[in-house]
Protein backbone atom coordinates (compact mmCIF):
# COMPACT_ATOMS: atom_id res chain seq x y z
CA UNK A 1 0.00 0.00 0.00
CA UNK A 2 2.73 2.46 0.96
CA UNK A 3 4.62 1.71 -2.24
CA UNK A 4 1.51 2.41 -4.31
CA UNK A 5 1.12 5.73 -2.47
CA UNK A 6 4.72 6.65 -3.28
CA UNK A 7 4.23 5.68 -6.92
CA UNK A 8 1.26 7.95 -7.62
CA UNK A 9 3.07 11.33 -7.65
CA UNK A 10 5.94 9.79 -9.63
CA UNK A 11 3.63 8.51 -12.36
CA UNK A 12 1.59 11.71 -12.39
CA UNK A 13 4.79 13.69 -13.05
CA UNK A 14 6.16 11.21 -15.60
CA UNK A 15 2.94 10.93 -17.56
CA UNK A 16 2.41 14.69 -17.54
CA UNK A 17 5.95 15.25 -18.84
CA UNK A 18 5.46 12.61 -21.55
CA UNK A 19 2.14 14.13 -22.66
CA UNK A 20 3.82 17.53 -22.80
CA UNK A 21 6.64 16.37 -25.07
CA UNK A 22 4.29 16.10 -28.02
CA UNK A 23 5.29 14.21 -31.14
CA UNK A 24 9.05 14.45 -30.63
CA UNK A 25 10.43 11.60 -32.81
CA UNK A 26 13.09 10.90 -30.20
CA UNK A 27 10.48 9.51 -27.78
CA UNK A 28 7.09 9.29 -29.51
CA UNK A 29 7.56 5.69 -30.78
CA UNK A 30 7.80 4.33 -27.22
CA UNK A 31 4.93 6.35 -25.75
CA UNK A 32 1.91 4.10 -25.39
CA UNK A 33 -1.24 4.84 -23.37
CA UNK A 34 -1.41 1.13 -22.48
CA UNK A 35 1.51 1.78 -20.15
CA UNK A 36 -0.06 4.69 -18.25
CA UNK A 37 -0.44 3.87 -14.57
CA UNK A 38 -1.89 6.99 -12.95
CA UNK A 39 -5.55 6.00 -13.18
CA UNK A 40 -4.92 2.44 -11.98
CA UNK A 41 -2.91 3.78 -9.05
CA UNK A 42 -5.73 6.11 -8.08
CA UNK A 43 -8.26 3.28 -8.31
CA UNK A 44 -6.06 0.94 -6.27
CA UNK A 45 -5.49 3.54 -3.58
CA UNK A 46 -9.24 4.17 -3.38
CA UNK A 47 -9.88 0.42 -3.06
CA UNK A 48 -7.38 0.19 -0.21
CA UNK A 49 -8.77 3.27 1.50
CA UNK A 50 -12.31 1.86 1.36
CA UNK A 51 -10.96 -1.33 2.95
CA UNK A 52 -9.43 0.69 5.79
CA UNK A 53 -5.87 0.51 4.50
CA UNK A 54 -4.27 3.84 3.72
CA UNK A 55 -0.93 5.58 3.75
CA UNK A 56 -0.69 9.34 3.87
CA UNK A 57 3.10 9.49 4.04
CA UNK A 58 5.05 10.61 0.99
CA UNK A 59 8.75 10.10 1.60
CA UNK A 60 11.40 12.71 0.65
CA UNK A 61 12.77 10.57 -2.20
CA UNK A 62 9.38 10.83 -3.93
CA UNK A 63 9.52 14.60 -3.74
CA UNK A 64 13.03 14.49 -5.23
CA UNK A 65 11.85 12.09 -7.94
CA UNK A 66 8.94 14.36 -8.88
CA UNK A 67 11.29 17.35 -9.01
CA UNK A 68 13.63 15.35 -11.25
CA UNK A 69 10.78 14.49 -13.63
CA UNK A 70 9.54 18.07 -13.70
CA UNK A 71 13.08 19.18 -14.58
CA UNK A 72 12.95 16.73 -17.52
CA UNK A 73 9.82 18.30 -19.03
CA UNK A 74 10.53 19.06 -22.68
CA UNK A 75 13.70 16.95 -22.62
CA UNK A 76 12.96 13.84 -24.69
CA UNK A 77 16.33 12.19 -24.03
CA UNK A 78 16.00 12.39 -20.25
CA UNK A 79 12.39 11.25 -20.34
CA UNK A 80 13.42 8.17 -22.33
CA UNK A 81 15.59 7.00 -19.44
CA UNK A 82 12.82 7.49 -16.89
CA UNK A 83 10.19 5.96 -19.16
CA UNK A 84 12.27 2.86 -19.73
CA UNK A 85 13.06 2.30 -16.05
CA UNK A 86 9.51 2.81 -14.81
CA UNK A 87 7.48 0.97 -17.42
CA UNK A 88 9.79 -1.90 -18.30
CA UNK A 89 10.35 -2.38 -14.59
CA UNK A 90 6.60 -2.54 -14.03
CA UNK A 91 6.17 -5.01 -16.87
CA UNK A 92 8.91 -7.20 -15.40
CA UNK A 93 9.49 -6.82 -11.68
CA UNK A 94 6.05 -5.40 -11.03
CA UNK A 95 4.54 -8.76 -11.83
CA UNK A 96 6.73 -10.34 -9.18
CA UNK A 97 5.79 -7.66 -6.64
CA UNK A 98 2.09 -8.24 -7.33
CA UNK A 99 2.50 -11.97 -6.70
CA UNK A 100 4.44 -11.37 -3.48
CA UNK A 101 1.87 -8.85 -2.18
CA UNK A 102 -0.98 -11.24 -2.95
CA UNK A 103 0.79 -14.07 -1.16
CA UNK A 104 2.02 -12.07 1.84
CA UNK A 105 -1.09 -9.96 2.50
CA UNK A 106 -3.73 -12.22 0.96
CA UNK A 107 -5.00 -9.39 -1.23
CA UNK A 108 -6.84 -9.80 -4.49
CA UNK A 109 -8.23 -6.28 -4.90
CA UNK A 110 -6.28 -3.05 -5.24
CA UNK A 111 -3.44 -4.43 -7.33
CA UNK A 112 -4.50 -3.34 -10.83
CA UNK A 113 -1.44 -1.09 -11.00
CA UNK A 114 0.57 -4.21 -11.72
CA UNK A 115 -1.80 -5.44 -14.43
CA UNK A 116 -1.42 -4.30 -18.02
CA UNK A 117 -3.89 -4.75 -20.83
CA UNK A 118 -1.13 -6.38 -22.87
CA UNK A 119 -1.64 -9.92 -24.19
CA UNK A 120 1.99 -10.99 -24.42
CA UNK A 121 4.23 -8.95 -22.09
CA UNK A 122 7.47 -10.54 -23.34
CA UNK A 123 6.64 -9.74 -26.96
CA UNK A 124 5.61 -6.23 -25.93
CA UNK A 125 8.88 -5.68 -24.02
CA UNK A 126 10.90 -6.99 -26.98
CA UNK A 127 9.05 -4.61 -29.32
CA UNK A 128 9.57 -1.74 -26.87
CA UNK A 129 13.31 -2.42 -26.80
CA UNK A 130 13.42 -2.60 -30.60
CA UNK A 131 11.61 0.74 -30.83
CA UNK A 132 13.97 2.15 -28.21
CA UNK A 133 17.01 1.02 -30.19
CA UNK A 134 15.59 2.58 -33.36
CA UNK A 135 15.00 6.04 -31.83
CA UNK A 136 16.82 8.79 -33.73
CA UNK A 137 19.16 9.75 -30.88
CA UNK A 138 22.46 11.54 -31.02
CA UNK A 139 25.36 10.32 -28.89
CA UNK A 140 24.58 13.13 -26.46
CA UNK A 141 20.91 12.05 -26.31
CA UNK A 142 22.00 8.49 -25.53
CA UNK A 143 24.26 9.67 -22.72
CA UNK A 144 21.49 11.84 -21.32
CA UNK A 145 18.97 8.97 -21.47
CA UNK A 146 21.43 6.65 -19.73
CA UNK A 147 22.16 9.26 -17.04
CA UNK A 148 18.42 9.73 -16.47
CA UNK A 149 17.90 5.96 -16.24
CA UNK A 150 20.67 5.80 -13.63
CA UNK A 151 19.02 8.59 -11.64
CA UNK A 152 15.67 6.79 -11.88
CA UNK A 153 17.20 3.61 -10.44
CA UNK A 154 18.84 5.61 -7.65
CA UNK A 155 15.62 7.46 -6.82
CA UNK A 156 13.63 4.22 -6.78
CA UNK A 157 16.16 2.72 -4.40
CA UNK A 158 15.94 5.81 -2.19
CA UNK A 159 12.15 5.42 -1.99
CA UNK A 160 12.60 1.97 -0.48
CA UNK A 161 15.25 3.25 1.91
CA UNK A 162 13.04 6.16 2.97
CA UNK A 163 10.09 3.84 3.56
CA UNK A 164 12.27 1.57 5.68
CA UNK A 165 13.64 4.54 7.64
CA UNK A 166 10.05 5.63 8.32
CA UNK A 167 9.31 2.17 9.69
CA UNK A 168 7.03 1.28 6.79
CA UNK A 169 7.51 -2.20 5.41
Amino acid sequence: MALLRQSLPVYEALEEACRGIGADPRIEPILDPLLDRTETLRADLQTHEQAGRSCDIVVPAVEDYVAELQACEGNAAALIGHHYVRYLGDLSGGQIIRTMVRRHYGLEDGLTFYEFNIDKPKVYKDNYRSALNALPLSDEDRREALDAATRAFELNHRIFLDLEAAGIR
